[in-house]
């Protein structure tokens, strides 16, 4: 068998067509119960309670910096994206050519031309080790664990996210607004809070902010979503329930039916802080759109991720500490996930990848600069990568032009956080098959977000059976970007 054939079954198998995903709200009384239960990261009393310890010492944690993860859902091509091989034959180099950079003699896909001119504000890294890792759900990279893979590991979904350990042991960057926000299309494509608890899972970001309605396909149908997470049930007011006799009073029935499940836990003196988290109008105002100059939400344009790229930067000013983007418009494995184009329905390198490029050079470029621009880049960290790379071989799976999984090497890039950037971080092989130096694994990462933030390297959370497990599972943090 040749090595670079397929290593996975095939991802498109079930698409789980009739089972409910992700968050499923029937009314406006259910997303009210659904926000103060626990699914928008939230069982609020308890979440402020758990994160009062990091707003009055925790564990040193320097406030004012965010992460913005652009998770590339499906694991885009490391060949067709940063790392291209262009003296290689057409089957292994693929359908692109490669432009010039702002680093001397570095080049990448040419239909990323916005990046290559601002380059020196980037890190590339070339020789990412995603082996153990898979999609659906998407957990290996997210929690920085390689035992977190639920097609192998029942245990995993436990596992908590990188961003969730952020929301208990950083917390948010300004009261009232949620440390971790998620803008996800499916539940399985971002990590969620685990043995930490729901309370760390990540507030609903596509709740929050009338949004396209885009295809499974990524067609704009026109449609706007309701975003009416802070809209609230007909009887009820922002001021009625500001006085807390009133706001028992209405929800006393729902909270009997929550505490069944043990997802309201007793009202107590964090109610009110609570309320502002869900309520309050930190967090209402970050998430209006309205708000933005029509100058700036031209800039970034109206396709649903770029609309959430601009929350994500509005999120971070307003407080937030960490924002996951899930560019995908699929619910099954992922928009990036580009088999082959007799493959529907994310199609191959030609018809499936190309088109995403374009948009997705202009999301990057549009956010990184708007955030320097407004003195916000040295304290927010971008990060962008999908959970594994591409078969360097083109043709899987009987296309022409198809990519299979392929763990063994993927790029990602970086850019902000007050790091070093203008850098080439490791190398694959001269195929892009395999890495050729300077592996960097998911417990890499993992450290490196932890030391950005300053969450101790030796930081614990108990599991299931009440045996302590550490946050980073023998990485270490990635030196080059000067940590």
């Amino acid at each position: 068998m040749n090595r670079y054939s397929h290593l996975h079954s095939h991802a498109f198998r079930s698409f789980h067509a009739t089972q409910r995903e992700g968050i499923v709200v029937a009314s406006r009384r259910n997303m009210l119960k659904a926000s103060i239960s626990g699914i928008a990261g939230l069982s609020l009393p308890r979440l402020i309670q758990a994160r009062e310890p990091v707003s009055v010492g925790g564990l040193g944690a320097p406030k004012g910096k965010s992460v913005i993860l652009l998770w590339m859902t499906g694991g885009p091509s490391q060949i067709d994206t940063w790392d291209p091989k262009p003296d290689q034959p057409i089957q292994n180099r693929g359908p692109f050519g490669v432009t010039s950079t702002k680093l001397p003699g570095v080049v990448i896909c040419e239909h990323l031309p916005k990046q290559a001119a601002m380059l020196d504000k980037f890190t590339l890294i070339r020789s990412v080790d995603a082996k153990f890792s898979n999609h659906e759900p998407n957990m290996v990279f997210q929690t920085g664990n390689l035992d977190a893979e639920p097609r192998t590991n029942p245990e995993a979904p436990r596992y908590p996210a990188i961003a969730s350990v952020i929301a208990k042991h950083h917390g948010a960057n300004q009261d009232g607004v949620p440390p971790y926000v998620g803008f996800f299309r499916s539940r399985s494509h971002i990590a969620f809070g685990g043995y930490l608890g729901q309370q760390y899972d990540p507030f609903p970001g596509n709740l929050g902010s009338r949004l396209p309605i885009y295809d499974l396909v990524g067609n704009d149908t026109g449609k706007s979503s309701d975003g009416d997470m802070f809209q609230l049930s007909k009887g009820l007011s922002f001021e009625r329930i500001q006085d807390r006799r009133k706001l028992l009073a209405d929800l006393d029935t729902m909270r009997r039916e929550l505490d069944q499940t043990e997802t309201m836990a007793a009202i107590d003196s964090h109610n009110q802080q609570a309320y502002e988290l869900l309520l309050g109008k930190q967090t209402r105002e970050a998430f209006d759109l309205g708000l933005e100059s029509a100058q700036t939400r031209e800039r970034y344009g109206n396709h649903l991720w770029c609309q959430q790229a601009l929350l994500a930067r509005r999120l971070v000013e307003a407080g937030a500490a960490f924002v996951t983007l899930d560019l995908s418009y699929h619910t099954a494995s992922g928009t990036w996930d580009n088999h082959g184009d007799n493959i529907p329905p994310y199609g191959g390198i030609s018809k499936g990848l190309k088109p995403l490029l374009p948009l997705f050079d202009h999301l990057l470029t549009t956010l990184v600069s708007d955030l320097e621009e407004r003195g916000k880049l040295d304290d927010t960290l971008v990060i962008a990568m999908g959970e594994f790379g591409r078969t360097p071989m083109m043709g899987t799976q009987g296309s022409t032009d198809g990519r299979d999984h392929w763990p063994n090497v993927m790029s990602m890039a970086m850019a902000g956080g007050g790091l070093r950037h203008g850098q080439v971080i490791g190398s694959s092989d001269k195929e892009g098959g395999a890495v050729r130096e300077r592996a960097i694994k998911p417990s890499d990462l993992a450290a490196t977000i932890y030391r950005y933030f300053g969450v101790p390297r030796e930081t614990q959370y108990v599991d299931g059976s009440g045996r302590p497990r550490s946050v980073v599972d023998q990485g270490t943090p990635i030196t080059e970007l000067g940590l």
